[in-house]
């Protein structure tokens, strides 16, 4: 489903000649025709899940931010600006993010389920909450609220 919105959207960006559009999308392309090959040397002929490219997107969402950061700390505010684009692009294909709330109500629920108790439970915890809202939350965030309710 994701790979072929990618596809139609990157059909369609070098339609219309966006310079930006087209060459996030083939990154993108090329980031999940990687990871389909490293799935195929582990048996998966099927290449990755939907829910493994969004963790893909996710993380090159992060990478961005980073990279923009960086720059704007280096005083080169045009490649910022470019490293934002290429976010906004990414971003078309991930589903709504969670709120602040949602996320807090979400790891109150995972700990809840899984009988979570003490530090050593975390993994578990984020375990269930990466399987039940991939590409729907910002797990940086859930992992130190998890963290601080379990200590």
């Amino acid at each position: 489903m994701l790979r072929e919105q990618i596809s139609a959207a990157l059909k369609t960006s070098i339609k219309s000649k966006e310079a930006c559009a087209t060459a996030t999308l083939r990154l993108i392309s090329a980031a999940i025709k990687d990871r389909d090959i490293a799935a195929r040397d582990k048996g998966n002929q099927d290449g990755i899940s939907d829910e493994e490219i969004l963790s893909l997107l996710q993380s090159m969402i992060k990478q961005r931010h980073e990279s923009a950061d960086v720059y704007e700390k280096g005083d080169r505010q045009d490649l910022a600006d470019r490293e934002r684009e290429e976010i906004a692009v990414i971003e078309r294909f991930l589903p709504a993010q969670m709120s602040a709330d949602e996320i807090v109500e979400a790891v109150e629920t995972v700990i809840k389920d899984t009988g979570a108790d003490c530090i050593k439970d975390m993994g578990k915890c984020m375990g269930a909450l990466k399987q039940k809202y991939a590409g729907r939350m910002d797990f940086s965030k859930a992992s130190a609220l998890v963290k601080d309710k379990l200590c």
